[in-house]
C-alpha cells in the first residue's frame, strides 16, 4: 500500500482533463476568429455593395436631371403638350434625383461626398428655375398660361419680356434653353455627380484596404490555431501511445505469459500494475480459498452450500486440526408459519450475523440449507470445547432474549474434531453430534466422542 501511495507519474484524467480544455479553449478562440473573419468578409461587400448602390443613386440623379433638360429642350423646340407633361412628371411625380438624394443619406456616405450631390441638386433646381420660365415664355407666346401648371402661372415675367412679340417670346425661350449659361450649369451638375463618385471610390477603397488587412490578421490567427490544434492532437496522440497503449500492450502479453507487470505509463497504468503484481503473488496459495470465499448466500451474507462443499475438498487438500459444528434453529418451521417467511427472513439474518460474530475471522462459517448452518473451526483440538460451548450458549442467550422486536429462537449446535483436516466421516459425526442435541430438548451443544457412538 505504501508502494502504491507513492506512485508518481501523470494520471489519464489530468491529461484528458487538461486536453479539453485546451482544444476547447483553441476551438472557441478558433470560433471567435472565423466570426470576426466573417464580419469583416461582410464589411468588405457591404462596402462594395454600397458604392454600387451610391453609383447607381448618383446616375439616377443625373439621369433625372438629362432627363428634365430633354423635355424641356423638345418642348421649347416643338411646342408638343406631351413634353411639358412628361417634364412635370419627372419633377412632381418621379422623383428621381429627389429620391435617389434621399436613399444615400441612409448610407454611411461622408458628408464631404454627400454635399456634391447636394450641389448637384441645387444647381439642376436652378435650372428647373429657368425651364419654367422658359415654358411661361412659350405658354404667353400661345395666348395664355391659364391651362398650365400653377408653378408655371405664378412665375413672374420679367419686365424686359413683358412687351415681346410671341415669336421674340419663343426664341427667348429656346435662347434660356441652349445658351452656355445653361449648358456651363449642367456641367457643374456634371462635375458634381463625378466628384461624388470619386470620393465614394476613394472612401471605399480605403474601407476595403482597411477591412482587408483586418481579413488577413485574421485568417492568419484563423492559422495559428489551426496549427495549435494540429500540434495539440499530435502530442495527444504521442501521450496516448506512450502512456496508455504501448503500457496496455505490453500489460496484455505479460497476462498471457502470466508474468507480473512492469511499472510503466500512466499514473493509472502503474497503479493497475502494482495492484495486480499484489494479486500475483498470492494468487498461487489463495487461489482457492479467495474463490471460495466469494460465494455467499444472499439472505445472510454467509458462504453458501456450494461454497462450503468447496470449503470441504480445500481442508482434505490442504489438512490442518480443525472443527466441525453444524447449527440449526430449532423449531424454525413454526416461526415461518406463525409470523411468516419475512420475519423468518430476518430471523436467518439474525442468526447468520451472531454466528458469524461468535467466531474469529480464520473460521468459515456458512448457510448450507434453508434453517441450517455450519462452521469450520481452523486450527483447533478437542481441548478447546468448553470455549466453543461458551460461545454457543452466549448465542443461544443472544437470540433467546432479544431486543431488536424479532421473536425469540434457539440453536441446537453438534460439533466434532478432527486432526486431519476435513475428513468423509467428519460431517457425518457432526450431525450425530446434532441429533443428540435434538433428542434432548434442543438449545445446546453437543460433540462426537467415539467412545459414546460406540456404546450407542
Amino acid at each position: 500500500m505504501e508502494q502504491k501511495k507513492s506512485i508518481k507519474g501523470i494520471r489519464i484524467r489530468t491529461v484528458n482533463y487538461s486536453m479539453i480544455a485546451i482544444s476547447a479553449v483553441l476551438y472557441v478562440l478558433l470560433i471567435v476568429a472565423t466570426i470576426n473573419a466573417s464580419k469583416e468578409y461582410k464589411t468588405m461587400v457591404t462596402a462594395t455593395d454600397e458604392y454600387i448602390d451610391s453609383q447607381s443613386y448618383a446616375a439616377q440623379i443625373a439621369d433625372g436631371s438629362n432627363y428634365l433638360t430633354e423635355q424641356i429642350r423638345l418642348y421649347v423646340m416643338t411646342m408638343d403638350p406631351k413634353y411639358m407633361e412628361a417634364y412635370f412628371t419627372e419633377a412632381n411625380v418621379t422623383r428621381r434625383r429627389e429620391n435617389a438624394l434621399e436613399n444615400l443619406e441612409q448610407y454611411l456616405v461622408s458628408d464631404e461626398a454627400l454635399q456634391f450631390l447636394k450641389e448637384a441638386l441645387s444647381y439642376s433646381n436652378e435650372l428647373m428655375e429657368r425651364e419654367i420660365y422658359a415654358i411661361k415664355l412659350i405658354a404667353l407666346s400661345q395666348g395664355g398660361d391659364n391651362d398650365f401648371p400653377a408653378v408655371v402661372r405664378e412665375m413672374p415675367l420679367q419686365p424686359d419680356d413683358q412687351n415681346l412679340t410671341p415669336e421674340e417670346m419663343v426664341e427667348k425661350a429656346r435662347k434660356i434653353i441652349f445658351d452656355d449659361s445653361y449648358q456651363d450649369a449642367k456641367a457643374s451638375i456634371s462635375n458634381n455627380i463625378s466628384y461624388f463618385v470619386s470620393s465614394v471610390i476613394d472612401s471605399t477603397h480605403l474601407k476595403q484596404q482597411s477591412t482587408l488587412a483586418k481579413l488577413k490578421n485574421t485568417m492568419s490567427t484563423q492559422t495559428m490555431f489551426i496549427s495549435f490544434l494540429f500540434i495539440l492532437n499530435l502530442i495527444t496522440f504521442t501521450m496516448v501511445i506512450v502512456l496508455i497503449v504501448r503500457p496496455l500492450q505490453l500489460y496484455i502479453d505479460c497476462i498471457k505469459e502470466e508474468k507480473q507487470l512492469n511499472i510503466m505509463g500512466a499514473y493509472e497504468f502503474k497503479y493497475l500494475a502494482l495492484t495486480y503484481n499484489d494479486i500475483y503473488e498470492v494468487k498461487a496459495s489463495h487461489e482457492a480459498l479467495l474463490r471460495h470465499r466469494a460465494e455467499h448466500d444472499p439472505l445472510t451474507g454467509l458462504i453458501n452450500r456450494g461454497a462450503f462443499e468447496q470449503m470441504k475438498e480445500f481442508f482434505k487438500i490442504n489438512p490442518c486440526p480443525l472443527a466441525l459444528l453444524i447449527i440449526d434453529v430449532d423449531k424454525f418451521k413454526l416461526v415461518n408459519d406463525n409470523y411468516g417467511h419475512e420475519t423468518g427472513d430476518q430471523i436467518l439474518k439474525k442468526v447468520a450475523a451472531v454466528i458469524k460474530h461468535s467466531f474469529r475471522t480464520q473460521d468459515y462459517p456458512a448457510r448450507i440449507g434453508g434453517d441450517e448452518f455450519a462452521v469450520i473451526i481452523t486450527e483447533v483440538t478437542s481441548n478447546l470445547q468448553p470455549t466453543i460451548l461458551n460461545k454457543v450458549t452466549e448465542m443461544n442467550k443472544t437470540l433467546q432474549n432479544p431486543d431488536d422486536g424479532l421473536p425469540a429462537v434457539s440453536l441446537s449446535v453438534g460439533g466434532a474434531f478432527s486432526t486431519q483436516g476435513f475428513t468423509d466421516s467428519l460431517y457425518t459425526e457432526a450431525d450425530s453430534a446434532l441429533y443428540i442435541v435434538k433428542e434432548h430438548g434442543r438449545c445446546g451443544c453437543h460433540f462426537y466422542d467415539e467412545k459414546e457412538a460406540a456404546e450407542s
